[in-house]
């Protein structure tokens, strides 16, 4: 073989040699992810801007090496258990169910097998979502919104602080959410202790408010709670209206609802559950079980007060109150 054409063939065959070793490397893991919510996607945002803010941190991108899957069932309970179907037919890595104890029971209903993270419900226990909160035990694991009965009491405290003579509080909740149908006798024990009657009033969706309003001012009731509830934090901004044109000051548990209008809100950072719930959909990814990765509960809680609501209710809200607050809406 003459050298030129040694040269030629040594060369040729080595410049192969880059390509064949990255078509011998295996290819890059891309996971999928089924999003599941009972909310409206535009009333959400910035939960699912949350979401995948916690995903980037240990060095997912949306799009690259991980894949979402986004259902929302706009409010309607009725359409989780087609989608939550529809999402265990793609071969998902992992389910997150959102917004909720429905969005959970409906991913359960349609799957044993695929992970399943949920972000905001309540009383996981209590409600069969899972065994216990340190042993889940099953193949639902994740954050819960708030820290259970003793964060109820403490909204009622923190209204019968800034509305002194308040005796007769109204209790509003969707009937149709076994969780907040389930707490009502924790919350009349937790009203009683503070010397306070409660007016329970049922109200599963925007047809049954006017009803809900008319039986809270007929039976007197001086200010209400509203129980976390993603089926009527979707329709916050007309209960927040409905509540100031009845002059009926209004509590609930996300800064949501202050910022919608109500007069004052007392729980967790929403958005930060929403991260935080990413970091269990990386240690599944990792290999890590549900059944042995302990349910977390919210230990920072956030006062946020709207002036502008309470000013138009024609109420002074105590420095006291004020100086707590970790927000206040102008």
């Amino acid at each position: 073989m003459r050298r030129r054409e040694f040269i030629t063939l040594f060369g040729g065959t080595a410049a192969t040699w880059p390509l064949a070793a990255r078509a011998q490397q295996p290819a890059r893991r891309v996971y999928r992810v089924g999003y599941l919510s009972i909310s409206f996607r535009e009333r959400t945002i910035r939960y699912t801007e949350a979401f995948e803010q916690g995903l980037r941190s240990p060095g997912y991108h949306v799009g690259e090496n991980v894949i979402i899957e986004y259902r929302f069932a706009n409010g309607d309970m009725g359409r989780l258990s087609g989608f939550a179907a529809e999402l265990v037919g793609l071969g998902l890595d992992i389910i997150m169910a959102t917004g909720g104890n429905p969005s959970v029971v409906a991913a359960m209903k349609a799957t044993t097998a695929i992970p399943i993270v949920m972000t905001s419900a309540i009383d996981p226990v209590a409600t069969a979502l899972v065994a216990s909160l340190a042993r889940p035990g099953g193949n639902v694991t994740g954050v819960v919104a708030d820290a259970g009965g003793e964060i109820l009491g403490r909204r009622f405290e923190l209204l019968k602080e800034a509305l002194p003579d308040l005796s007769r509080l109204g209790i509003l909740f969707n009937p149709d959410v076994v969780a907040t149908r389930n707490r009502q006798t924790a919350i009349r024990g937790a009203a009683e202790a503070l010397g306070l009657t409660i007016i329970p009033t049922e109200a599963s969706g925007p047809d049954a408010f006017e009803s809900a309003f008319a039986l809270m001012v007929r039976k007197r009731a001086q200010a209400f709670v509203m129980q976390g509830d993603t089926v009527l934090f979707n329709y916050r901004d007309q209960i927040a209206d409905m509540a100031i044109e009845n002059r009926l000051p209004a509590a609930s548990l996300q800064r949501e609802y202050a910022e919608a209008g109500f007069f004052l809100t007392y729980g967790a950072s929403s958005e930060d559950y929403y991260r935080r719930s990413a970091a269990f959909v990386d240690r599944i990814f990792h290999g890590a079980k549900p059944a042995d990765l302990p349910v977390e509960q919210p230990t920072k809680f956030e006062l946020v007060i709207n002036i502008k609501t309470a000013k138009a209710l024609g109420l002074t809200v105590p420095p006291s109150l004020l100086v707590r607050a970790g927000d206040v809406i102008e």
